[in-house]
């Protein structure tokens, strides 16, 4: 019987420190807790600290992966890294976290550059690692610190992201397809919608990026912090996933029916209830909770099958449905099956 791969194992961490409502609403005029959480369907968001990077968020998943699973550092022989918010330019991130996590020398290591459907696209990776026999066990982590792309004054941006890592144990088993069928997209003529316009090489920072602009919405930034087209990209949302959920189960052989959870990136409350609508899944089990966590990119489908593992809403062997959309424009989905023996570890104070 062919080697499959298969989820084995996630964790993830959150940072101590935590922006709320209330300081949100102090920061704003006319706005309120209550509002907030009530667009938004968030409350709190976890905030990377001054002087800790993605990289240090993803040493502190994979510390607590390893501490919940049966696998060892030793047995790691792929390390996979998806962020946009890398330690330098050079040299890449995921070199740095095989080092402080001791991984053998033998083990491969990347960084890959993507968003919200990261985690789509890394399970993709991985399994084609696994599966042609290039690798046994994948570490492969998410992690990103967007806060520190944000301004402080920017009332678009900064209620919504939340910092966070995720790291997930992909290993080789015998036995049905547990990652099945893949459906990827790309659109780059939105790749403004969102971006940090300036501090790469196509616009290097210098005093007229730094200075700070107010716009027509009333948010203040710079071009070296995140700009965010809210309603380009729930546009591009409602117009590009609805199909793409149709065309993944088209793929697969599958009707809503056999899917028995749904976990898409957790963008926020108000999209992921239209998107469930829209999608058509009003009935289904679908996953819609960033109360205390945000917008964490990457990291939000890997958190979510945490939350959702521990709350009985996910549960092994169920057939169920991932989906990531958003920075580039990207999205990608694919359908999954968590062994009886998954395990789950969480490392967080905000939680």
């Amino acid at each position: 019987m062919p080697v499959q791969a298969q989820i084995q194992s996630i964790a993830y961490y959150l940072p101590e420190k935590v922006l709320d409502n209330a300081e949100l609403a102090h920061c704003f005029d006319h706005w309120s807790a209550e509002k907030i959480s009530r667009k938004l369907g968030i409350d709190r968001r976890p905030i990377a600290a001054d002087d800790e990077t993605a990289a240090d968020m993803a040493v502190k998943s994979a510390e607590r992966l390893f501490a919940h699973c049966r696998c060892e550092h030793t047995d790691i022989d792929f390390l996979l890294f998806c962020t946009q918010s890398p330690d330098y330019f050079l040299p890449t991130s995921a070199c740095l976290i095989h080092d402080k996590l001791g991984l053998p020398k033998s083990c491969g290591a990347l960084d890959f550059n993507l968003g919200c459907s990261g985690y789509i696209y890394g399970l993709s990776l991985a399994k084609g690692l696994i599966e042609t026999g290039m690798a046994k066990n994948v570490l492969f982590i998410t992690s990103e610190t967007y806060s520190k792309y944000i301004n402080p004054l920017d009332r678009t941006n900064r209620p919504l992201f939340g910092d966070g890592a995720a790291a997930t144990l992909i290993g080789a088993a015998e036995g049905e397809a547990a990652i099945g069928q893949f459906v990827f997209g790309t659109d780059g003529s939105g790749a403004d919608m969102l971006i940090v316009p300036a501090g790469g090489h196509r616009l290097a920072k210098s005093a007229a990026t730094a200075a700070e602009h107010p716009d027509n919405t009333g948010s203040v930034r710079s071009l070296e912090q995140l700009k965010m087209h809210g309603p380009g990209i729930f546009s591009f949302a409602i117009d590009r996933i609805p199909p793409m959920v149709d065309e993944l189960l088209h793929k697969s052989g599958k009707s809503r029916s056999d899917v028995g959870c749904y976990i898409f990136h957790q963008a926020n409350r108000y999209m992921l209830d239209r998107l469930q609508e829209l999608c058509r899944l009003e009935n289904a089990n679908f996953f819609n909770d960033i109360t205390n966590r945000g917008n964490t990119v990457s990291s939000s489908i890997p958190i979510a099958m945490c939350d959702a593992w521990q709350n009985g809403m996910l549960k092994p062997n169920v057939l169920t449905m991932l989906i990531g959309f958003g920075v580039g424009l990207s999205w990608g989905g694919t359908l999954v099956r968590l062994p009886e023996n998954f395990e789950c570890g969480v490392s967080c104070k905000n939680s």
